[in-house]
């Protein structure tokens, strides 16, 4: 068994696509119109990682409210690390960059967090 994808919902499905498209450089790969809603699946090139976006037209334009955004959060292995959070620092999405450790947060449009984390073996 694998996880496959999880779903976010998001109040502008439109800045959500563009976020991860220049955030985390993922590709839409389907989308499915449903009753009037909008499921939006963005993922990575190489097939390792997929978002479902979801916008429901009862929700309008109305802000989720997504809890602790601390606690529930995706966590997304990078492979050119620096690169990426220079890229992010640019952006002006990084939310928290601990000097104790080295994985960051972002976070979309909708408050969500991601956390960056180096990729390849953890140091000795």
């Amino acid at each position: 068994m694998k996880l496959v994808h999880t779903s976010l919902h998001v109040k502008d499905i439109d800045a959500s696509i563009k976020f991860y498209q220049d955030a985390l450089g993922f590709e839409k790969q389907m989308e499915m119109p449903m009753n009037g809603n909008r499921l939006v699946f963005m993922g990575s090139k190489d097939g390792g990682a997929q978002v479902e976006l979801t916008w429901l037209t009862e929700q309008g334009d109305k802000p989720y409210d997504i809890g602790e955004e601390e606690v529930i959060h995706l966590g997304f292995e990078v492979d050119n690390f620096e690169a990426t959070k220079a890229k992010h620092k640019e952006m002006g999405v990084i939310i928290f960059d601990p000097d104790y450790m080295p994985p960051y947060f972002i976070a979309d449009p909708d408050g969500y967090w991601l956390e960056m984390i180096p990729g390849g073996p953890p140091p000795a």
